[in-house]
């Protein structure tokens, strides 16, 4: 009997023991448990990256000066609207409409609408103006000759040689009296339309980009003025269009988009922060009659 009560005993004893390591075991869960509090954090990390997520990254074309230089000033005001501005430069006419039209970025911001609207006639595109921005006068720079008094019989007189830039060209050339248009023929004026020269002036009509560049092999360029400000020459311009003209609206530089894409919010995100007092004032003080806000 006595050795049964001993067996009883052992059994009850090695059963407490386990009922303890039972017990002990559920340590592990409660330590596990630790991590589990910590999940809000998990899911706030989860939550961060949602809102990375949504981050919309907006791509627009631009030529170097002065476009892209006021697009870099946008950049802080659309990061705080949750969209990356990311600016691709170009330094021709062509492209950033061409790159537009196949979807390869979302805007572009170097043209104005004459110039848009010519394009799309000519290329089959159908991309629209979302928002007028800033004035660019076409100026007359000095090349061989320094000033226009000093313009001798036969100059050659350089021009861009896109159809609205060459006509504003001329125009310019007009009102400056250099030569003399016939009536009307406004924005599709060409040289065949000089119907006076009395300087006989040698026009010749280059690519805009390439006009900086060429003025050591000319007398005088008329130059659009992002690429004066490009090629640091802005302040050395004879004369320009008028300020108030009608030229000011009609030519105001815009921002491009594919047809039906003038609604989509990051694009009117872009042009609000453009349109701001932040951009009015530093396209003012840094560019000053080059460069005019038209908003």
């Amino acid at each position: 009997m006595n050795y049964l009560k001993k067996s009883l005993a052992l059994v009850f004893a090695l059963a407490l023991c386990l009922s303890a390591a039972a017990c002990g075991g559920s340590d592990a869960p409660a330590s596990s448990a630790a991590p589990a509090a910590s999940a809000p954090a998990s899911s706030e990390a989860t939550d961060g990256s949602s809102a990375l997520a949504e981050t919309i990254t907006l791509t627009v074309g631009a030529s170097p000066a002065p476009h892209a230089e006021i697009l870099e000033q946008v950049k802080p005001l659309l990061e705080a609207e949750g969209i990356q501005l990311e600016i691709k430069e170009f330094t021709d006419y062509v492209m950033p409409n061409k790159v537009l039209d196949a979807g390869e970025i979302d805007a572009n911001y170097f043209q104005h609408k004459p110039y848009l609207d010519n394009f799309n006639a000519e290329n089959g595109t159908d991309l629209a103006a979302a928002a007028f921005i800033h004035f660019e006068p076409l100026g007359v720079y000095p090349g061989k000759t320094a000033s226009l008094d000093a313009l001798p019989d036969g100059g050659v007189v350089a021009v861009p040689n896109d159809p609205s830039n060459e006509a504003r060209a001329l125009q310019l050339l007009e009102k400056l009296g250099l030569i003399k248009l016939k009536e009307g023929v406004g924005l599709n004026a060409t040289k065949l339309d000089i119907i006076e020269n009395a300087k006989n002036l040698d026009i010749q009509e280059i690519e805009a980009a390439q006009l900086p560049r060429l003025l050591p092999d000319v007398d005088i360029a008329v130059v659009n003025g992002n690429y004066a400000v490009e090629a640091g020459i802005a302040d050395t311009v004879l004369d320009a269009e008028d300020k108030e003209s009608e030229a000011a609206q009609e030519f105001a530089n815009i921002i491009a988009v594919r047809a039906g894409d003038e609604s989509r919010p990051e694009i009117q995100k872009l042009i609000e922060a453009l349109q701001s007092d932040t951009i009015r004032d530093y396209i003012t003080n840094t560019y000053g009659g080059v460069v005019i806000p038209v908003f």
